[in-house]
């Protein structure tokens, strides 16, 4: 097979720019893997891509491809790859070079993907089932390495029934905390059930009548004063996501948060690799996280997929079937 089926846009827009062309199947160079693709998600950082919303960072040129991360099994190995084979399963990601740019998105039926950035997937794990769980590593960086949240402690997590937001009530309940879920009111019976001590609807809950937490999680973004304020004398706090209504304002705020010590508010953009996905698979294979999955879609409703990512109320994650 020479031509492959990959998600496209050849301009900024709405979902309706998403197509499925095609394009030469890649060669995996020294240090890379070809991956032939399962299932990838959809997310959050890839509406604002295809939108132009980070256009300084993703450029004019056109096409450009879809997806960030990805399941599936090696079809390929390039020179100087050790401790993966043909048809190992493997979960990872691209590089941020290739995210931003759009020239090697993994919407399509193969990737290549530096070895690094990959690791095999938990044993029994039904590979599109498993595309719900690369953010995951986002969720281990925040509370895991950003966060230190310790047994015992008072856990808010914003946006708690997402793709990260789930995983996060999980891992928190895995690390011993007391998990307090913030999510729409359809979905609280979900977080809930993934572990949530408490769980409030945030249209009609605002922070003033939440008490007090060792570790706010927030993957919405706006609002980051009001819940920084929530925190303990030796509280901390983790976003994922500036809000994008009021970017400069946001990032502002979180450079002169600084000035509030330990209590500040933590940023990152997530960048794992293998180690970090290996300690995926470990929570995995533990029985710590499972996968939540709102919607599996056929490669050719990924425009429909990106709608309803937008639209809210998502319950985990939704998911791209390529094979």
């Amino acid at each position: 097979m020479s031509q492959m089926r990959a998600a496209m846009y050849d301009r900024y827009g709405p979902p309706d720019v998403l197509y499925v062309g095609t394009a030469a199947v890649p060669v995996p160079r020294p240090g890379e893997v070809l991956v032939r693709v399962h299932a990838v998600s959809v997310n959050g950082g890839e509406l604002h891509l295809r939108s132009g919303g980070l256009r300084l960072m993703s450029g004019r040129s056109f096409p450009k491809r879809m997806g960030i991360d990805f399941v599936g099994e090696v079809a390929e190995v390039g020179a100087e790859v050790r401790g993966l084979a043909v048809g190992d399963r493997v979960w990872g990601i691209l590089s941020r070079k290739d995210n931003y740019r759009g020239k090697a998105g993994s919407a399509a039926e193969f990737v290549t993907v530096q070895a690094h950035l990959m690791s095999h997937t938990p044993k029994g794990l039904d590979l599109v089932q498993a595309a719900a769980l690369p953010v995951g590593t986002t969720a281990i960086t925040a509370l895991r390495d950003k966060a230190r949240l310790q047994a015992g402690e008072r856990l808010l997590v914003r946006g708690a029934a997402g793709g990260v937001g789930s995983v996060a009530v999980q891992l928190g309940k895995a690390f011993g905390a007391h998990v307090t879920a913030l999510a729409g009111g359809k979905n609280l019976d979900l977080v809930r059930e993934l572990g949530a001590d408490e769980a409030f609807d945030y249209a009609v809950t605002g922070p003033g009548h939440l008490g007090r937490f060792d570790v706010v999680f927030d993957t919405v973004g706006s609002r980051l004063p009001a819940y920084r304020r929530l925190l303990t004398p030796r509280g901390r706090m983790v976003t994922i996501a500036p809000d994008t209504g009021n970017l400069v304002g946001s990032l502002s705020y979180i450079l002169v948060s600084t000035v509030y010590g330990r209590r500040r508010v933590q940023f990152f953009s997530g960048a794992p690799t293998r180690d970090l996905f290996s300690d995926l698979t470990a929570y995995v294979e533990s029985g710590a996280i499972r996968p939540v999955v709102d919607t599996v879609h056929p490669l050719t409703a990924i425009a429909e997929a990106h709608r309803a990512l937008e639209a809210g109320g998502v319950r985990g994650k939704h998911v791209i079937q390529i094979v």
